[in-house]
């Protein structure tokens, strides 16, 4: 999921949507999920951009 938003999107964007230090500063795979793992409202938020995205796709 991480990996689509960030191919999608790239960190930049990504950090934009969802302002998080771990999309911003010195951005990794595994630092956000690390951080996304222990952070429940993060997660919410990846998970809900996730599927926000899918659904642009599909109507694209």
């Amino acid at each position: 999921m991480l990996n689509a938003l960030v191919a999608h999107y790239g960190w930049e964007g990504l950090g934009q949507r969802i302002p998080v230090r771990c999309f911003n500063s010195d951005p990794s795979i595994g630092s956000s999920l690390k951080f996304l793992r222990r952070t429940p409202w993060a997660r919410e938020k990846v998970e809900g951009l996730y599927l926000f995205m899918l659904r642009e796709t599909r109507r694209t």
